[in-house]
């Protein structure tokens, strides 16, 4: 159970709503993966004639909570004026705070990032914002209101896992009573293991997923090591060593002279 912004979660693991095959497979996928939370894209010409209702319909029967996302957005006023189109559509004050500053990485603008997370939490939303293992860039979202972080492991959409465990590893320490998700980058359940086994309190992804073989056979992949991730990183794990250290006791044990 993880908690954000005083609502609780049943599900550590998050997942993206796109770029599945299928209709049947995208909610099979959820299903398998006992996701808690489901991203959502809000594209604006979805805004005032209700289009592509079939689709909002099919995500609200998921019965998870959804997240609005501010994806594809590359200024502070089109992230706020998209975060405004999905209160009006979802009713809800969560909003997945993206405002993309480099094309090829999809590397969020921190001034821009910044800037909105302000606008939008004094006007009474619950921001989730999209960045990267920044300690300044950590802190100054956190004096604009937002509650929860969310770093990027890797790019978006590129599978390479954690890319800077160094940062995270910082980030985390950094600001050790605020939650945080890995968001972005994702390829492997044994990616999402790793995160969780750092101390993070859920992972978001999308891609590995959706494009999987068979999605939900990869979204339950995901579930159950987003489970033993945090399991052992709840156990206290034993610190690496540099030299070997038997297992077996050597006591009492008889020498050749």
């Amino acid at each position: 159970m993880v908690k954000f912004y005083g609502t609780e979660v049943s599900s550590r693991l998050m997942l993206g709503t796109a770029q599945y095959p299928s209709p049947a497979i995208l909610a099979d996928a959820f299903k398998q993966s006992g996701a808690g939370i489901a991203t959502v894209s809000v594209r604006r010409e979805a805004g005032g004639d209700k289009a592509g209702s079939a689709f909002w319909d099919l995500i609200k029967d998921l019965g998870v909570a959804v997240l609005p996302n501010t994806a594809g957005c590359h200024s502070v006023r089109e992230a706020v004026t998209t975060a405004h189109m999905a209160r009006e559509l979802f009713d809800t004050n969560w909003i997945k705070l993206e405002v993309i500053g480099h094309m090829d990485t999809l590397q969020p603008d921190p001034f821009a990032l910044v800037e909105a997370a302000k606008i939008l939490c004094d006007d009474g939303f619950q921001v989730f914002p999209y960045t990267t293992e920044d300690l300044i860039l950590g802190e100054r979202l956190l004096h604009a209101g937002c509650e929860v972080l969310m770093p990027w492991g890797a790019p978006i959409g590129s599978g390479l896992g954690l890319s800077n465990i160094y940062g995270l590893r910082s980030i985390r320490a950094q600001f050790p009573d605020v939650p945080m998700v890995i968001d972005a980058g994702l390829g492997l359940p044994s990616q999402a293991a790793a995160a969780m086994e750092l101390g993070f309190d859920a992972v978001l992804l999308n891609t590995a997923v959706a494009k999987a073989g068979d999605p939900a056979q990869m979204a339950q992949g995901f579930a159950q090591a987003v489970e033993a991730g945090r399991m052992a990183y709840e156990a206290d794990p034993m610190e690496p060593r540099d030299m070997a250290a038997p297992s077996t006791p050597v006591i009492g044990k008889a020498f050749l002279e």
